[in-house]
C-alpha cells in the first residue's frame, strides 16, 4: 500500500553523513529517502498529495542502531525471569532481597518447574558474592533454581538443578569452565561459571518456547522503539534460536529489523552442510557475523588479561582465563574466515584480544582478503600496540562503553586500579589512530539506552561521578556517529540505513533537543518519536499530537497525526 510522500522539515535534522551533515528538510516516499537537503531544492521534488511532518523546531536524526546486543532478551527477563539487578541499575542491595524475590516466585511456580532469576551481580551487593547452593536451596528444594550474572557468564545453581543437570562434586571442569567447590570438603558450592560449564542454562532463551520467544520479542520490540532503536541485533544465536526467529511467516513485519549472529561453531553445517537451516525470504532478519569467544567478564575476573587484575579474587587465576585453547580459536577463526564468514569476537581482556588477533592475523596469511570487517567486541581494554595491529589487520572494534557508568567504579577500585581504569572503552585513541568503531550496550547486560550510551562514551562519568579518563572522552557526534552510520558500516549495512542520505530506509528519530549543543546533558533528551521504514512506531506518551492528517500507515495499535506537539 502506498504511504505517499512525507515532508520533514523545520527543525534540526542532523543526517550523521559527514558530507552534508545537516538538511534543512527530508522527503520520503513509503518506506525510503527520496531527497535530503535545503528546504526549497527538497520540495521541488515533491510531487502529488504531500503530508508535512512539522519538527518544531526539534531535532531529527537517523534511528539508532544496536552494535551489539542480545534482543529480545530484555524481554524474556521482563516477562517470565526474576529481576535481581544491583543498583545502579536496580535495588536488589543484598543476598537476602534476592532469596525472597525468588521464594516468592516459586510460590506462584508449580512444582518441578523452573525458577530463574538474573541481573544478579556479585560486585554490586553487599555481601560481594554470589548466592550458594545451601541459600538457594532455603528458596526451593521442589524446585530448580537457577541464578545468572548480569554479565551472563556464570550462574549459581540450587541441588535440584545441580542434580538435573548431572553435575556431581566428581564433575570435571570443561575447558573454559569450572564448577565451585568447598575449598575443606570438595563438595559443589552451586557457582557455574563460563559458558561452557552453564552449557544450556548460560543461553538467552532457556526455558523459551515459541509462544514465550513471541511475547518477549514484542515486549523487547516496544522498549527498544522507544529509545529511538530500529535494527536490534542477537549476537550469540544458537540453533534453537535461530528457529523461533524463522519462524516468522511469510509476509509479516515484525515491527523491527534484526541482524541475528549464529553461533560460530554452528558453521559450516548450518548454511554449508547437507541439512542447511531454511531461512525464510524477509527483508527483516538478516543472518550477519559469526560469533566466537575468546574470555569472560570483568565482573567475574575471568576476562583474559596480560597482567593480573588489581585485587584479584581467585589467586589461582590472577589474569582471568581463556575460554578456549588458542590452536582451537586459531583453526575456528580461519574456518569462519575462508567460508567468506565477517567474524565478531568477544575480548574482554587484552589477553583475550592477542588471542583473537594473533587468529586473524594467521588467517589472512594463507588467505588474504580485503574489507573483511572482523570486530573486536567489548576490547575493554586494549593496549596503542594492539589498536595499531588492528589497523594493519584491518580489524575494527565496538567498545562496552556502559560499563564506565555501571561497573567504572569497581575497574578503578578492584578490576584494573586507577591506570588501567582510566583506559576502559579506549575510543579516543582508537579514533586517533583511524579505526572506524561502534559503542554498544550489550543488552541485557546492561539496558538498551542510545542516549545514556552517548553520555558515557562522551562524558566518561562512573555511578558516583568520578570521571574516568579525560583523554579517552570522544564528541557527541563521534557517539552518535558510533550507534548510527559507523554501526551500519560495521556490519555491511553503510548502504541501506545509518544516515539520511536518499535511497535509504526511512529510520529517524525525533529528540526533545540537540545532543551536540549540550554533550554534558545528552543522557536527558527524550525520545519523542520514532519512524521505522516511513511508519511512526513510537510516539512518547507525553508528547501529545495535533488532531488532523494520520500518519500514514503507522502501527495499529500506535496510530499518531504528523508532526509533535509542544510538551
Amino acid at each position: 500500500m502506498s504511504r505517499g510522500q512525507i515532508l520533514y522539515s523545520n527543525g534540526t535534522i542532523l543526517t550523521m553523513d559527514d558530507d552534508a551533515p545537516r538538511a534543512e528538510a527530508v522527503l520520503t516516499q513509503n518506506d525510503r529517502i527520496l531527497a535530503a537537503g535545503s528546504e526549497a531544492d527538497v520540495r521541488s521534488q515533491a510531487i502529488g498529495d504531500l503530508t508535512e511532518f512539522d519538527l518544531r523546531g526539534r531535532t531529527m536524526m537517523p534511528a539508532f542502531i544496536d552494535p551489539h546486543g542480545h534482543f529480545p532478551d530484555p524481554g524474556f527477563i521482563r516477562l517470565f525471569r526474576v529481576d535481581l539487578a544491583a543498583p545502579p541499575r536496580g535495588d536488589c542491595a543484598d543476598i537476602a532481597t534476592a532469596l525472597q524475590r525468588l521464594k516468592v516466585k516459586a510460590a506462584q511456580t508449580p512444582k518441578g518447574a523452573w525458577v530463574m532469576g538474573v541481573l544478579f551481580d556479585n560486585t554490586a551487593v553487599a555481601e560481594r558474592r554470589m548466592p550458594t547452593r545451601a541459600e538457594l536451596d532455603s528458596v526451593s528444594t521442589d524446585h530448580p533454581v537457577w541464578v545468572l550474572h548480569a554479565s551472563g557468564h556464570n550462574g549459581s545453581a540450587n541441588s535440584y538443578t545441580l542434580q538435573q543437570q548431572g553435575i556431581h562434586r566428581d564433575t570435571p571442569d570443561p575447558v573454559g569452565g569450572r564448577y565451585g567447590r568447598d575449598d575443606e570438603t570438595g563438595e559443589l558450592t552451586g557457582l557455574i561459571e563460563g559458558i561452557s560449564a552453564m552449557g544450556a542454562m548460560g543461553d538467552t532463551d532457556f526455558l523459551i518456547d515459541r509462544e514465550r520467544f513471541w511475547q518477549g520479542f514484542a515486549a523487547c520490540r516496544e522498549e527498544y522503539l522507544a529509545h529511538g532503536v530500529t535494527y536490534a541485533q542477537n549476537a550469540w544465536a544458537s540453533m534453537d534460536m535461530l528457529a523461533h526467529f524463522a519462524s516468522l511467516q511469510p509476509g509479516d513485519d515484525p515491527g523491527i529489523d534484526l541482524l541475528l549472529l549464529p553461533i560460530g561453531e554452528l558453521e559450516p553445517a548450518l548454511t554449508c552442510g547437507p541439512n542447511p537451516i531454511d531461512w525464510p525470504e524477509t527483508p527483516y532478519f538478516r543472518l550477519g557475523p559469526r560469533k566466537l569467544f575468546t574470555d569472560g567478564a570483568f565482573q567475574l575476573q575471568t576476562a583474559f588479561l596480560s597482567a593480573p587484575y588489581h585485587n584479584p579474587s581467585n589467586p589461582d587465576a590472577p589474569c582471568g582465563m581463556a575460554y578456549v585453547e588458542p590452536s582451537e580459536h586459531v583453526r575456528d577463526v580461519r574456518k569462519l574466515h575462508d567460508l567468506g564468514f565477517q567474524i565478531h569476537c568477544h575480548c574482554n581482556g587484552d589477553a583475550g584480544t592477542d588471542m583473537f588477533l594473533d587468529a586473524v592475523e594467521s588467517a589472512l596469511e594463507t588467505s588474504p582478503r580485503d574489507d573483511h570487517r572482523h570486530t573486536v567486541i567489548h576490547g575493554q581494554v586494549l593496549r596503542d600496540d594492539q589498536l595499531e595491529r588492528m589497523v594493519k589487520l584491518g580489524v575494527t572494534v565496538s567498545f562496552f562503553s556502559a560499563h564506565i557508568h555501571f561497573w567504572g567504579d569497581r575497574h578503578h577500585d578492584t578490576f584494573l586500579g586507577a591506570e588501567r581504569a582510566t583506559r576502559i572503552s579506549p575510543a579516543a585513541s582508537a579514533e586517533r589512530l583511524g579505526i572506524r568503531y561502534t559503542i554498544h550496550n550489550d543488552a541485557s547486560v546492561t539496558p538498551t539506552r542510545p542516549l545514556h550510551l552517548a553520555h558515557c562514551a562522551v562524558n566518561r562519568l562512573t555511578a558516583s561521578g568520578r570521571l574516568l579518563g579525560e583523554e579517552e572522552k570522544i564528541s557527541a557526534y563521534s557517539a552518535l556517529k558510533a550507534q548510527t552510520i559507523d554501526a551500519a558500516w560495521q556490519v555491511f549495512q553503510e548502504s541501506e540505513r545509518g544516515s539520511i542520505e536518499a535511497g535509504k530506509l526511512a529510520d529517524f528519530v525525533v529528540l526533545s533537543g540537540n545532543p551536540l549543543e549540550s554533550p554534558a546533558e545528552i543522557q536527558d533528551h527524550k525520545v519523542l518519536c520514532t519512524i521505522r521504514r516511513g511508519q511512526c512506531v513510537f510516539q512518547a506518551s507525553d508528547s501529545q499530537v495535533p488532531s488532523g492528517e494520520p500518519f500514514p500507515d503507522g502501527l495499529d495499535q500506535n496510530r499518531i497525526s504528523a508532526g509533535i506537539a509542544e510538551n
